[in-house]
């Protein structure tokens, strides 16, 4: 029998929800061994143990510690100790997720020691070079052996780039995998916080262009307030947007909660009657379950969410002429699920199968 290992080097919480599938699909097979590596780039509060008992996979067997830091600083931190895990573990492949800065320093230090190098959720662009994270993924994909893409339009990016098509596989969504899994425990959310099922407004905003520029901050909370002056809205909020939103003084009635686990948030998204968000992962999430969303920023690496999902693009001031229509007189509008291609909760075991049995994906 071949023994293979595998490496997943995540960074950041959604990584970890990306590589969920990927690890109980080759927690199946005998024949490999698969080890969780955390870089230790994002401190977050809510990785806890429960955290990975929700996601059902083990904690990481390296935690490399990087912590916070400037992007340079960030990813050399990455690659100095990462070298010296794989040179200890020596795998037969390094599996890099999503577009942190832990993906691209991961994929580097692999492919210079000839160790062979997947990217999981490859084909993914903004065509906004000012993005850290356009940077991280554009790495990330012309490094990589093999380019597992989510959608046929990361195919087309990645021909367009001038990638060979043997290195590239279709597999579907990982993210929504997980969410496929996990969406029957995920109930009761809205309750809790004492909002109305279908009744509120759900609102994620990290993105530094959106909470660090306080004029544009303040253009967002005034939207905000308008809509939480016709029903609740609800913010979880990371403590250092908390202090910026704060400071404007400009969020009327909309309601801040600290951040909530993934199952909890998974439930808000559901059962909202409209998203404001500039997450990406959101994007997606809201566009399978067809929760309509408006994602305020320019541009999206995930373009099918528009083309066929329920998302929309808006400027930080069209938040309330945008969300007209949605929500009113319970949802105001029929709420339909697109199907997207592959978006059915095997694309984990579809990478397991490329992995292990040298399967292709089209």
């Amino acid at each position: 029998m071949t023994f293979l290992r595998v490496l997943s080097v995540v960074g950041a919480r959604p990584n970890f929800v990306k590589l969920a599938p990927v690890a109980h699909a080759l927690a199946k097979r005998p024949d490999v061994e698969h080890l969780i590596v955390h870089t230790g780039q994002h401190y977050d509060a809510l990785m806890s143990e429960s955290f990975f008992q929700e996601l059902d996979i083990p904690a990481p067997s390296v935690n490399l510690e990087v912590g916070s830091g400037s992007h340079a600083k960030q990813t050399a931190a990455v690659m100095e100790r990462f070298e010296g895990t794989c040179l200890d573990l020596k795998p037969d492949w390094v599996l890099v997720y999503g577009d942190v800065n832990s993906t691209a320093a991961a994929a580097l230090v692999a492919v210079k020691l000839g160790i062979k190098t997947a990217h999981v959720e490859a084909g993914l662009r903004s065509h906004d070079r000012t993005m850290p994270e356009e940077h991280n993924r554009m790495v990330a994909d012309h490094l990589a052996d093999l380019l597992l893409t989510p959608s046929r339009d990361a195919i087309a990016t990645l021909k367009g780039e001038g990638i060979p098509a043997e290195r590239i596989q279709f597999v579907g969504n990982v993210m929504i995998d997980t969410l496929i899994r996990l969406r029957g425990r995920a109930k009761g959310a809205a309750r809790k916080l004492g909002v109305p099922e279908r009744g509120f407004v759900l609102v994620t905003l990290h993105r530094p262009g959106n909470v660090d520029d306080p004029a544009t901050l303040g253009v967002i909370c005034d939207g905000l307030a308008a809509l939480a002056k016709d029903r609740p809205v609800v913010f979880p909020v990371h403590p250092r947007t908390r202090q910026r939103l704060a400071e404007t003084k400009r969020l009327g009635n909309v309601k801040l909660v600290d951040p909530v686990p993934y199952l909890e948030m998974l439930s808000l998204t559901e059962s909202a009657a409209l998203v404001v968000t500039d997450s990406g992962g959101v994007q997606e999430e809201t566009s399978f379950l067809g929760v309509p969303c408006l994602t305020v920023r320019p541009n999206t690496e995930r373009p099918i969410t528009v083309s066929e999902g329920t998302n929309r693009l808006i400027k930080p001031g069209e938040i309330v002429t945008a969300s007209k229509g949605i929500g009113d007189s319970g949802l105001g509008i029929e709420r339909k699920a697109p199907k997207i291609e592959r978006w059915d909760g095997k694309a984990g075991e579809r990478i397991a199968q490329i992995l292990c049995d040298g399967k292709r994906f089209d």
